[in-house]
């Protein structure tokens, strides 16, 4: 057999795994959610009652789970959907136990993410915020005012779950905003989300909850219906990315991961999930161009926000490294202005993208381009959290990084 046909035949087998990866999440994800709906709306109109009467959202976690902090406060300060407010959130993950008292008052709600297995540390700080009166959520725990059982033994599928569950905590706390707001002012262009507001001025607080609950679970089957999708119309692009990204990092390169908001903590969670495996593989050298705000602050400020990561890339980049980009519009110019000077750099580029993977795919400038054909961006980003989970471990398989 050929090199050229053994490394296609390989890539197919990778694709297959991809395939199987993939559907796999579809099972965790329909029971956990069968059980978690309406509890989980609930909670939401009980989040909304604290954030109503002045509260915020503190949330925490550690290591790669400081990342879902991040992402649940980005989501509630600067909602996705266009026209909703800004809800008070904040991430309290670097000394969170000191801060949380300190920071903690009265109607605040306190969020805790951690792996499968729990983490005691954020298990104790939630009990602590309880006693202070906040209403707390553990993600996942079994004392809280809101708890979770773990979605999945699997790390990666766990903080998958719990994605999706973030989006659809921010956006059912809306929609009891919207329902509050119902008969004072119009509901505005994101009522196709929630059709059911308009039909439900006089709707009794339960039959509203078991309404948000049918919609998560509709939001669920959504993701679900993505996911599958970009398996099968992208398992070759991952299988692609994962041998570029491989074959790069033996030879002696790094990765270099960025994008904005909630991309940006994508980024991060990518990142440290290559120097920090929890599966017990050999580390991977990655850098989050996403995570230092002072950084990005100062160029931004003194530069312009288009270079915030073409800047770091100049500072950090090399011949024969991998930039991958998260972006959900594929426009960011920030993320295009990074991948055209990754391109002039010798660094190989790597794009998870969504909608029809705008500029950064007509203007050609991914080796390796993977798109969520989708205009709906929590749900694109939960597609891309799974499609960077099994690039992580297809990482983790390859021959080259595993030194067979």
């Amino acid at each position: 057999m050929t090199a050229p046909a053994a490394g296609a035949r390989s890539r197919e087998a990778t694709a297959g795994w991809v395939r199987a990866r993939f559907a796999e999440r579809d099972a965790p994800a329909e029971r956990f959610f069968a059980a978690q709906a309406l509890p989980l709306a609930r909670a939401c109109e009980a989040i909304f009652r604290r954030l109503e009467r002045g509260g915020r959202m503190l949330a925490f976690g550690r290591g790669s789970y400081a990342t879902d902090a991040q992402h649940v406060s980005v989501e509630f300060v600067h909602p996705v959907i266009v026209g909703k407010r800004a809800l008070p959130a904040m991430d309290l993950s670097a000394s969170f136990a000191q801060r949380l008292p300190a920071t903690l008052r009265e109607h605040d709600v306190a969020v805790g993410f951690g792996p499968p297995s729990g983490d005691p540390e954020i298990a104790a700080a939630l009990r602590d915020a309880h006693r202070r009166g906040a209403f707390t959520v553990a993600l996942p725990g079994d004392d809280a005012s809101y708890a979770v059982p773990p979605p999945s033994d699997d790390p990666h599928v766990h903080q998958e779950i719990l994605e999706i569950l973030g989006h659809t905590l921010y956006e059912s706390v809306h929609v009891f905003f919207e329902h509050r707001e119902i008969g004072r002012e119009d509901i505005g262009a994101s009522g196709f989300l929630y059709p059911f507001l308009s039909e439900q001025r006089s709707e009794s607080s339960a039959a509203l909850i078991e309404s948000v609950a049918a919609s998560i679970a509709a939001k669920v089957a959504d993701a679900a219906a993505l996911r599958r999708a970009v398996a099968d119309r992208c398992a070759g692009a991952i299988a692609q990315a994962i041998e570029l990204i491989g074959a790069r990092v033996a030879a002696g390169g790094q990765i270099l991961a960025f994008g904005n908001g909630g991309s940006a903590t994508d980024a991060t969670d990518f990142a440290l999930d290559c120097v920090v495996p929890e599966d017990g593989s050999p580390p991977v050298p990655a850098i989050s161009l996403s995570l230092e705000p002072a950084i990005l602050t100062a160029v931004a400020n003194d530069v312009g926000t288009e270079v915030t990561f073409v800047r770091q890339l100049i500072a950090h980049g090399r011949s024969g490294d991998v930039a991958v980009a998260f972006s959900t519009s594929g426009g960011s110019k920030n993320v295009v202005a990074a991948l055209a000077e990754a391109r002039k750099r010798d660094i190989a580029t790597i794009a998870l993208l969504g909608y029809d993977g705008g500029e950064v795919v007509r203007a050609n400038l991914a080796d390796v381009a993977i798109v969520a054909d989708c205009d709906y961006i929590p749900r694109i980003q939960e597609v891309q959290a799974t499609v960077y989970h099994v690039v992580r471990e297809g990482l983790a398989r390859a021959p080259a990084l595993r030194g067979t």
